[in-house]
């Protein structure tokens, strides 16, 4: 009978402490998940991840709740951390893009907005940077100047903003509306605010002429969508004129379209790789041009602003000894990128791949020196390459002097 008791006795205690335990286990899912699902749930290697990390993410996300002087939105920290992955990577051109900054970036391809008239880079510290201001436009009208940096746009401030397509997006808009930029202006130390109307912008990204002693000289401003057909038709009607010798200048030339250099590439180059992209898993892509090549002696003209594109263009006449470089050293762009939209209409630019030479050099964080280094004069830093006098362009001297000295 006793044992019968104790038996009972056992039986009660141990669906009581399950009972308890159950419920803890229940209100403790209730409390920190809500209608707790696989789906809500976040996931780690326990092989790579350290335990430490996961409790001091919990600390951090607790204190910035509870003590931060201002009420505080989980779904804002969540955002927060994801942009913060991203970031982590420290590779300027992985970015998470929010919803409404991605709204700002497909805007740009809708047709029906424009801009104010300015050439735009990525400097090496991330900040929107003016190349070249076109002539007659609203910003050279407002006056914004080549080396002017954008730090805020509408009061927004942009220089956490890794993606140049997104600030410039921001800064287009509906035709005849205004957009309010901040710039820092490093030639007088001053932050500088400007109110510009938008307005249809003509963008010629192609020029041409013909120098002394039957010299041809293009210059592409940017590889944009239909550069190579313009390419082609300018290097045609110079040939038909009789040049004996080609200059090609992309200084300051922030890159576009890899379609559309190698296209480029393609007229000039003997047969053979242009340039190659190689992903993390060793899966290698090669671009290459076929046996048609231009018969004449080329100069490519190169600075610190000739980015991506322009770098595959002179990464491949210099590796096929098929052009001479001169200037001095090129940015320093050689990665691929890849956009990618998520569920709730956000998205994220992903680094996927590395560009190669026809030599095998990958040139990001390098860049491509030239065969002959040739300055501008200081007083030339922050003026466009276009304003630069003929006979004070020491660049563009030197790439006359070598080809007429092949030509003799």
């Amino acid at each position: 009978m006793k044992k019968n008791r104790r038996l009972i006795l056992g039986i009660i205690i141990l669906v009581t402490v399950t009972s308890v335990i159950s419920f803890a286990v229940s209100a403790f899912v209730l409390w920190n998940f809500g209608d707790f699902s696989p789906n809500n749930a976040i996931y780690f290697d326990p092989d790579e991840v350290n335990p430490k990390n996961i409790e001091k993410f919990k600390k951090v996300k607790g204190i910035l709740k509870n003590s931060f002087y201002e009420s505080v939105e989980e779904d804002v920290l969540l955002e927060g951390a994801i942009a913060g992955m991203a970031s982590s990577l420290q590779d300027p051109y992985t970015v998470y893009l929010t919803k409404e900054q991605m709204d700002y970036y497909l805007e740009k391809s809708r047709g029906s907005f424009y801009g104010i008239g300015v050439l735009v880079t990525m400097d090496k510290d991330g900040l929107l940077t003016v190349i070249e201001t076109y002539e007659d436009t609203p910003a050279k009208r407002a006056g914004i100047m080549h080396g002017d940096k954008v730090t805020k746009v509408d009061g927004e401030d942009v220089t956490q903003i890794r993606d140049i397509n997104v600030i410039v997006s921001m800064i287009k808009g509906e035709i005849g509306t205004t957009v309010k930029l901040t710039i820092y202006r490093m030639s007088e130390n001053r932050f500088v605010d400007f109110e510009i109307k938008r307005d249809k912008i003509k963008v010629v990204n192609i020029e041409s002429k013909i120098l002394e002693e039957d010299i041809g000289y293009i210059r592409i401003i940017e590889f944009d969508g239909e550069i190579a057909a313009y390419f082609n038709e300018h290097l045609d009607k110079l040939i038909e004129k009789g040049i004996r010798g080609l200059i090609i200048d992309v200084r300051n030339n922030p890159g576009g379209s890899y379609d559309q250099v190698l296209e480029v590439a393609d007229r000039l180059l003997p047969e053979g790789v242009i340039v190659s992209v190689k992903d993390r898993y060793g899966e290698e892509i090669f671009e290459k041009s076929d046996k048609k090549e231009l018969d004449m002696p080329i100069v490519a003209i190169i600075n610190n602003n000739s980015a991506s594109a322009s770098e595959i263009l002179a990464g491949s006449l210099k590796d096929y000894n098929k052009g001479t470089l001169v200037g001095t050293r090129t940015f320093g762009k050689g990665l691929v990128q890849s956009l990618m939209e998520l569920d709730d209409g956000s998205g994220i630019k992903v680094t996927i791949a590395r560009y190669f030479t026809p030599s095998g050099v990958c040139i990001h964080g390098l860049g491509i020196d030239p065969h002959v280094e040739v300055t501008l004069d200081e007083k030339y830093v922050n003026v466009p390459i276009t304003q630069i006098p003929k006979e004070d362009d020491a660049q563009l001297a030197e790439a006359l002097r070598i080809i007429k000295e092949k030509n003799k």
